[in-house]
Order: structure tokens, then sequence, then C-alpha cells
């Protein structure tokens, strides 16, 4: 079973998608469930994880509803505000539904890199286990020491690393990604995505050799165990087509077991975000 662990869907609009720039032109339109369902059944995609696009609670009811019409739609990872006194009242309402399996929050985005320590978005992450809920962490990669410090944190919370961290591919940098990577990865209750780098490495010809030492740190980090295939469609689409980039993941996991490319390409997305039982959180590492 393949399963494709981060994608979106989405009403195009200039106001709330002003990050997609004039290179990106091609996926300046809306993005649906009809539009991804022959991508999928093209490649033999089975099922999906919807991950938000935007910072809106009206999104994540939207992602939700949209879960509820098409079963390939396996599960969601929506917005609500971590940081606002009321992340509880907005928790209780989306987690009645199934389909919700992780929130996320545009890091990337925030001027201050030390905005994820702050004492509202820290409650905000608290709460998230008494919901049995995941964490999608996304992040560029110089933002990994502050990513490093917030899941020590939270000890008992599951984190899920989107998009490599998003390492300095068109420069063929490895350093210092490649050391907070690998520090990251030594927290246990962390995963992490193979998705994203055909966008950071852009449109020129590229081969999947050109992505090889960013996959082989990411597997010699974290395991076959515990890297999940995502797509990032339609955001791939400025760089490659759905096809193309399963057929790269494929290729660089070619020279595994059968069993860890059907951990990668499946079998951990369906383990990482299956509903938790609810918990406390543990509280900081000592």
């Amino acid at each position: 079973m393949i399963i494709d662990a981060h994608h979106h869907f989405w009403r195009y609009t200039t106001s709330e998608f002003g990050w997609i720039d004039d290179s990106m032109a091609a996926i300046r339109r809306d993005f649906l469930p009809d539009d991804l369902r022959p991508e999928l059944a093209a490649v033999g995609v089975d099922a999906v994880i919807t991950v938000q696009a935007r910072q809106s609670e009206d999104e994540t009811h939207w992602l939700l509803e949209l879960a509820a019409q098409h079963a390939f739609i396996a599960g969601v990872v929506g917005w609500v505000p971590l940081a606002s006194p009321g992340v509880d009242v907005a928790l209780a309402r989306f987690a009645a539904h199934p389909k919700l399996v992780a929130v996320r929050h545009v890091l990337q985005d925030e001027p201050d890199p030390a905005y994820m320590l702050g004492a509202g978005f820290q409650a905000g992450v608290r709460a998230l286990g008494a919901y049995g809920l995941g964490y999608d962490l996304l992040v560029h990669e110089r933002q990994l020491p502050e990513a490093i410090q917030l899941v020590d944190l939270h000890p008992s919370q599951p984190f899920v690393l989107d998009h490599l961290a998003k390492p300095l591919i068109r420069a063929r940098a490895l350093e210092p990604w490649a050391s907070n990577l690998r520090a990251l990865a030594r927290r246990p209750h962390v995963t992490c995505k193979l998705s994203g780098l055909a966008t950071e490495i852009g449109r020129a010809p590229w081969t999947a050799a050109d992505l090889r030492p960013y996959f082989d740190i990411a597997l010699e980090a974290f395991g076959p165990r515990r890297l999940l295939f995502g797509s990032d469609w339609p955001v791939c689409l400025a760089a490659c087509g759905y096809g193309r980039w399963l057929e790269v993941v494929e290729e660089l996991v070619s020279d595994l077991s059968v069993a860890d490319r059907a951990a990668i390409l499946g079998d951990n997305a369906r383990r990482v975000y299956r509903r938790a039982a609810p918990h406390q959180d543990g509280g900081p590492h000592s």
C-alpha cells in the first residue's frame, strides 16, 4: 500500500497564496480532489494525508469536509491557533472528526526563530496530547536548532519533520543541515518526510543522483522506519510531475529491502498518522 503523506488542496486567491511567485505560475489555480484522483490512479497511490496550506480554521473545517467525502483522503493535518488561549476549544471541535490526525503551524514564515519556544505556542503543543494528535514541523534548515529545543520540551509528543527541513540543495550545501538533522533524529519521537525536495532543487534538469546525498543522510539519521514518502503536490508541479517524484523516491529506496521500501512508501505513514490514545505531555527533558 502506497500512502502519500504530504499534499495540499486549495482554492487559489492571490491574497492568500502570495508565496506562489512567478517561478511557480503553473500552480496559480485551484487544486481539488478531482485533480488529484487521476494522478494517484496513474501511479498506484492508494491514500493520502492532506496538509494545511492556510493558517485558517475555516480551511481546517473545509479539509475535514473533503476527507469525509473522499475515502482516499486518509487523514488531515490541519491548522488551529496553537498560541491562542482558546486553542482547547478549537482542538475539541476539530478532534471530534476522526480524520484529523495532526496539526501544523507554518513556523518557516515566523520572523522570530524563537517563536516556537514561546509560552503560548508551547501551551498549544502540550494540548495536542489530550487529543492523540501529532504535530507536523515545517521549518527551514536554519531553524533546526530551535526545532530541536522544541521537541526536547515535549518528549511524549509525536513530531513529523516536513521536507527534511528544506536543505539548501541548489547550493549543494550539506552543513550545518546534516549535523542538525542527525541531532534531531536522535529524538525517537520525531519522524521525517521525504517530500519537498523537488521544489528545493528547482526546475533545472536534475536526477535522483543530485538528491542522493540528502536522502542518504536522512536514511542514516532516521532509518527506514522513520521516513515517510510525500509528494508535496501540487507544489511539486513547479519542478516535476507527480509520477516523476514517485519515480525519484522509488529509485532512492531501490537498494533497500522489500520491507524497508514498503515502510517508507506507506507503512510508516499509516502508523505515524493513526490517532494515538490521548496522553498528557511528560514535560521537558532533564
